[in-house]
Parts: C-alpha cells; structure tokens; sequence
C-alpha cells in the first residue's frame, strides 16, 4: 500500500483522471434495522463515506483515480487506507491529523430509505481545509476531473472552503467537476446548503442530486423536470436527478429526458449506489466517453452496487457493468451505450 505521505516523486507529481476530495468513514453495519437493534445485535467493519465509495466506482470503471482526505492517526487507519488502496485509489496524497477518524452505524436496507447513526464531531476528515487545498494544486490544476460533495463541504467551515478552492482549480484549469449536493439536516442548514450551491454549481460539468430529498430543500421542488431547471439556472452545465430505484432525470441543457435504471433483481442494500452512479459517470467522461455512455454506465455500475452491504461492500468490476449496459439497452433503446 502506498505511504499517506502526500509527497509526489523525483519525476514530479502523476496526472490522475480522476480526483476524490471527501471524507473517508468507517462503517458499522447492523444486522438490523437501528430500530430493532438489542444488545448483542451483530453488526460488520468495513470503510465507506461518500468520497472512497465514488473513488472506488471511479477506479473500477477505469480511471488512474486518487483520494484527497485526511485520516486521522488511531489505529483503524491502517486497514481503512488498506482497503482504499485494495478497491485501486491512490491514497499516497491523503494528510494525517491527530483527530480520530469519523465513523458511522447503518442498518440493513434495500430502498434507500436509510438510518444513520454518526460519530465525526472534530473528526480528522472535518479538518480539511484551503491549505491541504493548495498542496494538492499541482494534483487539481493536471486532473481530468474532481468530485466533491455538499456533505464535505458541510463538515465545517474551512471544508467548505477547501471545496470551493478544489472546484474552481479544477474549473480553472479547463477540468471536469462534478457535484452530489447530498443535503444532510443534521451537518447542516438549508440556507447553509444553498448557499455552497449557489456558488459551486456554475463551476460544475455534472450535478448530481435526489429528488425528493435534495431537491425539496435547496430548489423548493418534489419534481425532477422543475429541479434539473433550477440546478441549471444556477450554473450547472448538465444535471442527472435520481428520482426513485428505478429511473434518473438528465437535462444537458439541450434536452430533458428519463432514463430506466437497469434493474438488480436481488437487491442487499442501496448505500453508496448514488456515489458510485457518480465515481463511474464521472470516470468514463474523463476517459473520453459520450455523457450518454457514460451515464449509462454509472447507472449499471450503480444497481449493481447493491449487491453488497455497506458503501464499498460490491464495487462492480466494468466487464459487469459494461455487459449490464450493453444488456439494458438491447430492452430499452437509447438508454445504454452505444
């Protein structure tokens, strides 16, 4: 596994695809709901948030992909880095800090419609800020692409600061951002939530949010078609809106339209699947893809994600997503690539 030491090599630093700048979690998942959960209630390790879900998605849909975070120095960093490094992110960027690594309790789920219990009150990933920022500048200003999210820019105010430097470096520099909202009541406030938005959407290449929950909260609307207009009128260059298990919005700004997610018959649980639509989406736009494709992509690689437990728990390789596509398409037309 790669030294978290941050430090590029004698030959200078590696042109990544694909940047991932976020929080990375451990993950206790329940054998229950949180609800039922008694003493004795059995649950399972394993390393999630929504930066190493997308960086992992991103990687195995083929992207020289990378993680800018900051862990903290206990001893569970060991094998969270590990198991970063095992789903093929380069975590030789990723900063240390003497806080403990935040960490979080779910239970089990299929819909999406989840409960979650977390631990990341001046964790060492809400310590990210402007400066680690500026350290990766050389990283950001030679990137394809950078994702990012609302929840990162929540966990405090320089995190907010340090994506907004991370976007428009990227942006800056003629590269792709891409954008989860991913509101969270309990990180942060609406107006709060709105106001990152305001700012970072005309900055990004692809937004990709929820409707109901985010769209409700930052644009005041429960419908996809009316959401995806108010994400444009604020800058963002294509919005992809999930509406539900089964189909997504796109509007690219020349047209509006559903797509049908291809359907994972024997769904476990849906953690991460938002992520990995956009690590996968995300990657195969930087690697040349028609969006499109590459939508169709994320899509695939998504549904197949909840076949796993857990934001990491099933990562598809891209010969299954590819054959899931090409599969969706043969059914239903323009929705898969071509």
């Amino acid at each position: 596994m790669p030294a978290a030491n941050g430090t590029a090599g004698a030959a200078g630093p590696t042109r990544y695809d694909v940047l991932v700048l976020g929080e990375v979690l451990v993950e206790v998942h329940a054998d229950t709901t949180l609800r039922a959960a008694a003493d004795g209630t059995g649950a399972r390790l394993s390393y999630s948030g929504d930066a190493l879900n997308a960086a992992a998605a991103a990687a195995a849909a083929g992207a020289r992909t990378a993680l800018l975070a900051v862990v903290g120095e206990d001893e569970l960093s060991v094998p969270l880095l590990r198991r970063a490094a095992e789903l093929g992110v380069d975590v030789t960027h990723v900063r240390r800090s003497p806080r403990p690594n935040g960490a979080y309790l779910l239970g089990s789920d299929t819909e999406g419609d989840r409960e979650f219990v977390y631990w990341r009150t001046h964790s060492a990933g809400s310590t990210l800020s402007p400066a680690h920022v500026e350290s990766w500048r050389s990283l950001l200003t030679g990137a394809k692409a950078l994702i990012t999210s609302g929840i990162t820019g929540a966990l405090s105010p320089g995190s907010r600061d340090a994506v907004l430097a991370a976007a428009r470096t990227v942006h800056g520099a003629g590269g792709h951002v891409s954008y989860d909202p991913n509101f969270r009541s309990r990180l942060t406030s609406r107006a709060e939530a709105r106001e990152l938005l305001a700012r970072i959407a005309p900055l990004t290449g692809l937004l990709k949010t929820s409707c109901p929950a985010d769209a409700l909260a930052l644009v005041d609307t429960a419908d996809p078609p009316t959401a995806a207009t108010r994400y444009r009128a604020l800058g963002a260059r294509t919005v992809a809106v999930t509406a539900g298990a089964d189909r997504l919005l796109l509007d690219d700004g020349d047209r509006t339209r559903y797509l049908p997610v291809p359907v994972n018959p024997a769904p476990v649980d849906a953690t991460g699947a938002g992520d990995c639509f956009t690590g996968t989406t995300t990657a195969r736009l930087a690697l040349g893809d028609r969006l499109e494709d590459a939508v169709a992509y994320g899509m695939a690689a998504a549904s197949l994600s909840v076949s796993g437990r857990g934001g990491t728990g099933h990562v598809p390789a891209f010969t299954a997503t590819t054959s899931l596509a090409a599969a969706h398409r043969t059914t239903h037309g323009e929705a898969g690539p071509a």
